[in-house]
């Protein structure tokens, strides 16, 4: 029931691509911004007689709570994709996350509110957790079931390079602001910037959405009467428990890898390596754009291989370039640009993930599936990583290095044996059709 055919792209699936990509793009802008910021916001938002560390922990509380609320909203969100469209729930996203980041950027703090300033300011990050939750694996469902099922790695490899953006987006903005305004300037009204262009440009984002069409894929779903007549989500945990399993292995490895080597890994080097916190941050930014390439090729090579084999390439890959960067890093400082974009471009193997999910459940739970499986374990892994990072760092200083290595081998061996099921399909057609 996918969109068969070869045909290469045309100008409405790069129009679907390229709007799928943006809205996802300042999607994970609006939500990542907030990190930023979080000392100034601690400041703005809770009592000034408090201790500083309780200040914090307030502060990072509340930025957690947005992925708390992620497994929520999006299984309530995909259980209406799954029954009313791809659409409504896609614009709906980002809708979502644009309005809540706006607020914030306008919303009074302390001195004016009291209490009231922090719980609404939880309130808009729970509104942007559910969002997101809904965001990203939508956005991997309507692009791959929109373009020809020969060119979804494609699409998907680049949908992920686009969210990933978003980071780095957060990033260079963030930079921007704390560079041209004094610190003062930034208390009193600075940080308050990147919340209104986000919520602004979510807006404009949801806007250019209207002109997307619901999927092919969906359309006819509701043509043959084939929606789910029970809850998505009972038919998911009941009849594709295996896919669950398959799908949220993959999400640990995609959360793992780009926290670690992506977001943790600045901090890391200036502790481990006595690095400048400038050069680092340099570095950082050459490796998400390596990330941003790696994403999309691995998509491409998808489309002609087979997820199977890029996922068990890549992650051999992964594990040989990670452990070279975070090992090399100590010994030869003077190549830092170069082992850590090779490491950030080794990282880019998730972006045949979302390929690997989409096929692994039909169109009429599909969302769902994806929905429950991406959010649940992203909760789990991404928020448990940087913890166990820390812990086993007591232990060796090879620990980021040594858990993206057994995250990349057990990636290899799922994609072996997804590269074994692939041949078997192969072998069996080829034999139907003798």
């Amino acid at each position: 029931m996918e969109v068969a055919g070869n045909r290469p792209l045309d100008g409405q699936d790069y129009k679907t691509l390229s709007l799928a990509a943006l809205g996802g793009a300042l999607e994970f802008y609006d939500f990542i911004i907030f990190v930023f910021f979080a000392a100034t916001i601690g400041e703005r938002f809770f009592p000034a007689d408090i201790p500083e560390w309780l200040r914090q922990l307030q502060t990072f509380a509340i930025f957690a709570a947005g992925y708390l609320a992620r497994p929520l909203g999006g299984i309530v969100m995909a259980h209406f994709g799954d029954k009313a469209g791809r659409k409504k729930m896609f614009s709906l996203s980002i809708l979502l996350m644009a309005l809540p980041t706006l607020v914030i950027g306008l919303l009074p703090d302390y001195a004016a509110l009291g209490i009231a300033a922090p719980l609404l300011l939880l309130l808009m990050r729970v509104l942007q957790g559910a969002a997101i939750g809904g965001e990203v694996p939508g956005a991997w469902v309507f692009v791959a079931e929109h373009v020809p099922t020969q060119r979804m790695g494609f699409a998907c490899g680049t949908l992920t390079a686009g969210l990933t953006f978003g980071i780095l987006l957060g990033s260079l903005v963030a930079t921007l602001i704390t560079t041209l305004l004094p610190p003062q300037a930034i208390a009193d009204y600075g940080w308050r910037i990147p919340f209104l262009l986000g919520g602004g440009f979510g807006l404009l984002a949801m806007y250019l959405r209207r002109w997307l069409q619901e999927t092919p894929v969906f359309r006819e779903l509701q043509a043959r009467k084939a929606l789910s007549e029970s809850l998505p989500l009972k038919n998911v945990l009941l009849c594709h428990a295996r896919s669950v399993l398959v799908a949220m292995c993959l999400t640990w490895l995609l959360s793992a890898c780009i926290v670690v080597v992506i977001l943790m890994a600045p901090t890391l080097l200036q502790t481990l390596a006595g690095l400048p916190a400038a050069l680092t941050l340099q570095a950082n930014t050459l490796a998400t754009l390596a990330l941003l390439a790696g994403c999309v090729i691995a998509g491409w090579l998808a489309d002609r291989v087979g997820s199977g084999p890029v996922l068990t390439l890549g992650c051999l890959l992964l594990g040989l370039c990670s452990s070279l960067f975070f090992i090399g890093v100590t010994l030869w400082p003077e190549r830092l640009f170069l082992l850590y974009a090779l490491a950030g471009f080794s990282v880019g193997v998730v972006g045949v993930v979302p390929v690997v999910m989409v096929q692994r459940f039909p169109p009429a739970i599909r969302f769902t599936g994806i929905a429950f499986s991406y959010n649940v374990s992203y909760a789990i892994f991404g928020g448990l990583t940087p913890i166990a990072v820390t812990l086993l760092l007591r232990l060796t200083p090879l620990a980021p290095a040594g858990y993206v290595l057994l995250l990349a081998a057990g990636g290899a061996l799922l994609g072996a044996l997804l590269w074994r099921r692939q041949a078997r399909a192969a072998l069996a057609v080829s034999r139907a059709a003798a």
